[in-house]
């Protein structure tokens, strides 16, 4: 009985070693797995996202090791910028700064945040509004200069608050303004979307029997002010309120391929406006609208305007100008490969009674009509009332080309109309490879000219007799009266 119970003891003995082997080896496993963990832990990169307004990312290199992430902030720092493909730094309304993007909750703060960071940082910058997704967005001014250049990407759309009750007492002249934003890019694929329905219906406005001088504020959609180095592509506008565009103090403006477009009722929606501005292209656009498809103002110098479809609209108006006896000044104006369609005119110069300074040096060539009324005007007598009195002073216009001008016109009006100061006569009217045919019926008009003087290097249709020649005695020398 002894032998049996110490073989037992040593039995259980045994057992006792063997399990308390594996249960240390059990420990120190698991302790050792732990510490890797850590280990990983203290090398891994912070969150995408910090806590607080959230800022672009910017994406780790395919082809190295993130490098080691640096001590914790005391204060949230947003994450830097996603590379795009040719190395500009992106900021994403909705990834980098919480914009909705439903185009019901207001973005307004998330567009302005995107812009100042983009514009506070070194090098170049795209805020992208992604496509799929609108944006509601109010009146704002993205100002500059900026430390780079930035791009405002819009592959999506920017809509505005469609109800003029909402908008600042203050501030219902504007909605999206560049102020010094030398280098700014608008690019994308996207829409910017106006509202202006209302705003056309209200009272004030002249074809609701409203007073033309009566205070009917309504905010132009897009303003560039005193920013230089402007590109604006590929976009489509539609339905502003008023101008749809307009370039205020800037030099070298790029435009090309956008898309414009408004009700042709729409009042003074005009397209592109361009005004005491140089050094500007417009080019590859379609406009449809309510008002002049492009138009230039005062002391707008060296425009190029090419292949261009206008239609519905007012045409392609240099003015007006000279409006309560200002001075204007606009020279080196180029239309070239337009079309022109359905439009209360054509290609138009006009001028208000009693103003001063020049326009010269303007050429209109190749330009397609499609019964247009009014295809080529120049109107020194332009008045929106009938109660504009006679002046004793005018913009002198001098040195216009209009060389292979062709199509139609509705018969409403003559197909040229020529009327001049009495007081400045225009002078240097050159026409050559004019042709120009009623939209309806066989009876061509007969030109209209009042006090202007130039010649035809070529047969015209209809013939333009009306033309004196030479050069009257009071501007032979027109130094004076010219602003170049």
């Amino acid at each position: 009985m002894e032998v049996v119970t110490a073989r037992t003891a040593i039995a259980l003995l045994l057992a006792l070693l063997v399990a308390t082997s594996f249960l240390c080896d059990g420990v120190h496993g698991r302790h050792h797995h732990h510490h890797t963990k850590r280990t990983n832990h203290s090398s891994a990169r912070p969150p995408s996202r910090a806590p607080g307004p959230a800022g672009p990312r910017r994406a780790p290199s395919p082809r190295h090791a993130s490098p080691p992430a640096p001590p914790a902030s005391p204060m949230p720092v947003a994450p830097a910028p996603a590379p795009a493909d040719d190395g500009s730094d992106v900021y994403d309304l909705m990834k980098d700064f919480g914009a909705a993007g439903d185009g019901v909750t207001d973005d307004t703060d998330a567009l302005k945040t995107a812009w100042d960071t983009a514009c506070q940082a070194d090098g170049e910058g795209v805020v992208v509004a992604a496509a799929g997704h609108s944006f509601l967005v109010h009146t704002t001014t993205f100002t500059g200069p900026c430390q780079g250049s930035v791009t405002l990407q819009i592959d999506g759309t920017i809509v505005a608050p469609s109800d003029p009750t909402t908008w600042p007492a203050n501030s219902k002249r504007n909605w999206l303004v560049f102020y010094k934003a030398d280098g700014v890019s608008l690019t994308g694929a996207g829409l910017i979307d106006g509202k202006g329905q209302k705003w056309w219906d209200l009272p004030c406005k002249p074809h609701k029997g409203g007073s033309t001088h009566g205070p009917c504020d309504s905010p132009v959609a897009m303003r560039f002010f005193e920013s230089n180095n402007v590109t604006v592509q590929g976009l489509k506008v539609q339905d502003s309120p008023e101008f749809h565009f307009r370039f205020d103090s800037c030099r070298g403006v790029h435009v090309n391929g956008l898309s414009i477009s408004s009700p042709a009722l729409s009042p003074n929606t005009d397209g592109i406006h361009v005004e005491n501005t140089q050094d500007v292209l417009i080019a590859n656009t379609v406009v449809s609208n309510g008002d002049d498809c492009v138009s230039i103002g005062a002391g707008t110098l060296n425009v190029h305007i090419e292949n261009v479809t206008c239609g519905p609209g007012h045409g392609i108006s240099i003015g007006s100008l000279g409006k309560q006896g200002s001075r204007a000044c606009v020279s080196n104006i180029t239309v070239r490969n337009a079309v022109i369609r359905h439009s209360d005119n054509g290609v138009r110069i006009k001028t208000w009674q009693g103003g001063s300074g020049s326009v010269s040096a303007v050429t209109f060539e190749n330009v397609r009509m499609d019964a247009v009324r009014n295809p080529i005007i120049i109107d020194q007598y332009y008045c929106l009332t009938k109660s504009c009195e006679n002046a004793t002073t005018a913009v002198f216009v001098s040195d216009i080309t209009y060389a292979g001008i062709r199509g139609t016109y509705d018969v409403r009006g003559p197909p040229i109309h020529f009327g001049c100061s009495d007081a400045v006569p225009c002078t240097n009217i050159t026409l050559s490879g004019v042709e120009l045919l009623p939209a309806s019926g066989d009876t061509v008009d007969n030109p209209f000219c009042w006090n202007v003087y130039g010649n035809a290097t070529t047969p015209t249709v209809p013939p333009v007799a009306c033309l004196m020649e030479g050069v009257p005695r009071n501007v032979q020398d027109s130094s004076s009266l010219k602003c170049y």
